[in-house]
C-alpha cells in the first residue's frame, strides 16, 4: 500500500479515504460523460450539415 493510504488507515480516517475515492470516481465519470456528450453533439452537427448540403444540392438541381 502507499504511504499515504497507510497513514490514513493508521489514523482511523478510513471514511475520509472512502469519501475521497468516491468523489474522485464521480468526478472522473462526470468528465468522461461530458466528453461523450460533446463528441455526440459534434457528430450530430456534422450530420445536420451534410443533410443541409444535400438539400442545397437537390434544390439547385431542380
Amino acid at each position: 500500500m502507499s504511504e499515504l493510504t497507510s497513514t490514513i488507515i493508521e489514523r482511523g480516517d478510513l471514511a475520509h479515504l472512502a469519501l475521497f475515492l468516491w468523489a474522485s470516481g464521480a468526478s472522473t465519470l462526470l468528465v468522461w460523460n461530458m466528453r461523450q456528450l460533446a463528441d455526440a453533439h459534434r457528430r450530430f452537427n456534422l450530420f445536420v450539415q451534410e443533410i443541409a448540403a444535400l438539400n442545397r444540392l437537390f434544390k439547385n438541381g431542380s
